[in-house]
């Protein structure tokens, strides 16, 4: 009876398990950078069929922040592209203007890909120049029989968790400031300032080398090993001959 309970207190913790894994699993679009300003990959993961029925498309929206989209081939997909006029046009960053934009990126199966199969489509975007600017990211997933709607966006105070099909949404980030963390940097530990790395070429007032660099240490060990290799078969080959 003891184990009865324990295996049914198992089972149901289980499912609550994979019921909580199924309602995470989402349409996602994440960048490798929030870095206002930046050059960033979008990473948009279809991690499963609407249900147990196939993916057939899968469309993405692109803030109007965003001018310019590059797509990424996907084997087994064609990928076509949604374009709005803009008006006024916008500075392109490089003395031209755009004239439109893609308002949605729009990749279409070849074959329709498995409820129980994932996969990921790539963009290549700039980011805004706004530290703190919010994109969202609407994607519908359609499929061979009905459509997940990945749109909905919380309300201020609500819980993004409690919606059904919600849409990715991506805060964008300060710059690190380069230069200040090259001017703080200390020095490396066990030399002093002005003190030259272990392992660099001396250089005399004149700025020439004053002699050979030092050997990278896994240069030396690398030589060492090749050095006793050799001396194992010459004494093989003495053995052999004596």
């Amino acid at each position: 009876m003891k184990r009865s309970a324990a295996a049914t207190t198992v089972a149901a913790a289980a499912l609550v398990l994979l019921g909580a894994t199924g309602a995470s699993a989402h349409v996602t679009v994440t960048p490798d950078t929030t870095e206002a300003g930046s050059y960033a990959v979008l990473t948009v993961s279809v991690p499963h069929g609407c249900g147990d029925s196939a993916t057939t498309a899968v469309a993405i929206a692109i803030p109007e922040s965003i001018p310019a989209v590059t797509p990424t081939v996907n084997p087994g997909w064609e990928i076509s592209t949604v374009l709005e006029t803009l008006d006024p046009p916008v500075d392109d960053g490089h003395g031209g203007r755009f004239t439109e934009r893609v308002a949605q990126v729009v990749y279409t199966a070849e074959s329709p890909l498995p409820a129980d199969h994932r996969d990921a489509m790539e963009l290549s975007v700039r980011l805004p120049d706004t530290p703190g600017e919010t994109l969202a990211f609407p994607v519908v997933q359609t499929c061979e029989e009905g459509e997940a709607p990945w749109v909905q966006l919380a309300a201020d105070g609500q819980d993004p968790d409690e919606l059904e099909y919600p849409a990715s949404v991506v805060t964008l980030t300060a710059a690190a400031d380069d230069a200040s963390v090259t001017a703080d940097a200390e020095p490396e530990a066990g030399t002093a300032e002005g003190e030259p790395v272990a392992g660099a070429p001396a250089t005399g007032d004149d700025g020439a080398t004053a002699g050979p660099p030092a050997v990278v240490p896994w240069v030396a060990l690398a030589l060492g090993a090749a050095g006793l290799a050799l001396g194992g078969l010459a004494l093989a080959r003495t053995r052999r001959t004596s």
